[in-house]
């Protein structure tokens, strides 16, 4: 889990900066999720000429296979694997009309302007989901990481005040 702090005076500069580098991938209403966003849609590859289409042309040809796709499965009867890829085409649907190194490289340009921004401060927790033990810790993995991002973020507060 990860939180970025910004100083309010400078939280309209950063949204805008985003804002641009969003619009200019055609992604102005979507959430940014990099692990969904930098993976390989396995589609786009079996798309002859996808990567000189437009982005509506990519949308429309991306849509008609994960179609094709999921009816397969249902008739397949594999529950499990309808579910899983249903819940990927749902969580990359923003996405499906940039190429990989068009969403690499949009990541990457977010990466840079955030990395550029000399008055914010990133808090992280990693938890080894593993080696997680809930019975100790009483609390889900996603709650015990929020606590200890918060207690960092806590901690930085105290620090600069």
């Amino acid at each position: 889990m990860t939180g970025l702090s910004i100083p309010i005076s400078y939280w309209k500069k950063c949204e805008n900066g985003i804002s641009r580098i969003k619009l200019k991938y055609n992604l102005q209403d979507s959430e940014i999720h990099t692990a969904w966003i930098v993976r390989k849609y396995i589609e786009q590859s079996k798309i002859v000429g996808f990567d000189s289409m437009d982005y509506a042309q990519r949308r429309h040809e991306v849509q008609k296979l994960r179609k094709v796709e999921l009816l397969k499965l249902q008739k397949n009867q594999n529950k499990g694997l309808y579910k899983q890829t249903r819940k990927n085409y749902r969580q990359t649907e923003a996405y499906i009309h940039l190429t990989h190194n068009e969403r690499n490289t949009f990541i990457q340009e977010l990466a840079g302007l955030v990395g550029s921004w000399s008055f914010s401060r990133l808090f992280a927790e990693c938890i080894n989901k593993i080696h997680f033990d809930l019975t100790r810790t009483q609390q889900s993995v996603d709650e015990q990481a929020l606590e200890q991002l918060v207690s960092r973020f806590e901690q930085y507060m105290k620090n600069v005040s």
